[in-house]
């Protein structure tokens, strides 16, 4: 029989952790990350729920999502969900408002599966007990030497059957990094490439042909994500062992359709964080299962891992080396790889996860609690 319990509380907080040396991408570059945490209770139990944003949104999960849910039905978090949705319309549903849904709702099916003492991808429904990764990282800040034991490690240590390197900040030498990163893993995985927008479409095309000569398999957001006529272009003319993928700065399930719609993609990326949490993640995948388009989860490996064992059409999640780093550092109960593959911990409830409020401490932003 289901349980009546409301929501009775929302609390938020920021941690701004450093990184552990300069990174950058083909177009950012970065010293630290943010991760907000939420906690809600019902109850007995207390849900948690994270996301990787700004300190800033804080104010606005206590201030505006907390008070649009409290007392709703644990039990419902899609309705929870929708009332949130609404709670932003004249903010703006993008952006910042949505990773800070996507915080609250991830822990609102947390709680709910504490509550019944279920492990969340038993609540969801499971496709799958386990889950592939790529390794990610290959920053355009790291020297050659760098990339390549970084890389090799993801093969030789995890056993990664992709890994993915940054690219774009400086196009001329990127053919030269990919040759680096190559021989790092020779035959034993395939090599990813992510631009993160750095390139003109022509450019991008030039650049996939000599990609392709060192076995590239995946050419992420070659142009930028809302270039999808751009993208389209690069997709039909690239080479037909090289996926085009992109998605990861979805933030409504409109913004994924468009996507599907344009035929820009052979791969759908989405982000729990940011695209509105469990709810939406869900929504998404039942489109790629529509549109017969694999999925992959971007990044936040720990949180991503009980909804990627529910979605159909899931090919494998990002083992992103910031996202792992902190989520080793500041959870109990974070996923280590075994053969290339993530589990969820079956005898755990929830998302397995527990913070470390002690060991964080040093990185919470002042004025953020």
């Amino acid at each position: 029989m289901k349980p009546e319990v409301s929501i009775h509380s929302v609390r938020a907080r920021a941690f701004r952790i450093p990184t552990d040396g300069p990174e950058a991408d083909g177009t950012n570059s970065w010293d630290s990350t943010t991760l907000v945490l939420v906690e809600i209770s019902g109850g007995t139990q207390t849900g948690i729920g994270y996301t990787y944003s700004s300190a800033a949104i804080v104010h606005l999960i206590v201030g505006k999502l907390g008070p649009a849910i409290e007392g709703a039905d644990v039990m419902d978090p899609q309705a929870a969900w929708l009332r949130m949705q609404q709670a932003v319309r004249n903010l703006g549903r993008e952006g910042m408002a949505a990773t800070a849904i996507s915080a609250v709702d991830t822990a609102l099916y947390d709680l709910k599966a504490r509550l019944f003492g279920l492990p969340l991808f038993r609540l969801l429904g499971s496709y799958r007990d386990a889950v592939a990764i790529y390794g990610s990282g290959g920053f355009t800040t790291y020297t050659d030497r760098q990339l390549e034991e970084q890389l090799g490690g993801w093969v030789a240590e995890q056993g990664c059957a992709f890994v993915k390197m940054k690219i774009g900040s400086e196009p001329e030498r990127d053919p030269h990094r990919v040759k680096i990163a190559k021989r790092a893993i020779g035959d034993r995985a395939r090599l990813f490439v992510d631009a993160n927008g750095a390139y003109g479409a022509k450019q991008a095309l030039a650049l996939a042909d000599r990609f392709a000569e060192q076995d590239v398999g995946w050419f992420e957001e070659p142009v930028s994500s809302d270039d999808l006529e751009g993208l389209r272009t690069v997709r039909a003319r690239a080479p037909a062992t090289m996926e085009i993928a992109a998605g990861e700065y979805a933030y409504t399930l409109n913004y994924v359709r468009t996507m599907l719609q344009s035929r820009a993609i052979d791969v759908q990326q989405a982000d729990v964080t940011r695209c509105g949490g469990i709810t939406a993640f869900l929504q998404i995948a039942a489109l790629c299962e529509a549109f017969h388009i694999d999925l992959s989860g971007h990044c936040a490996p720990a949180l991503h891992l009980h909804v990627a064992c529910a979605s159909p059409h899931l090919r494998h999640l990002e083992w992103f080396y910031d996202h792992v780093r902190i989520e080793s550092m500041l959870f109990e109960g974070a996923p280590a790889p075994r053969k290339g593959m993530i589990r969820p911990d079956a005898s755990s409830p929830g998302n397995g996860l527990s913070f470390k409020h002690q060991d964080a401490a040093q990185y919470a932003v002042q004025g953020s609690a």
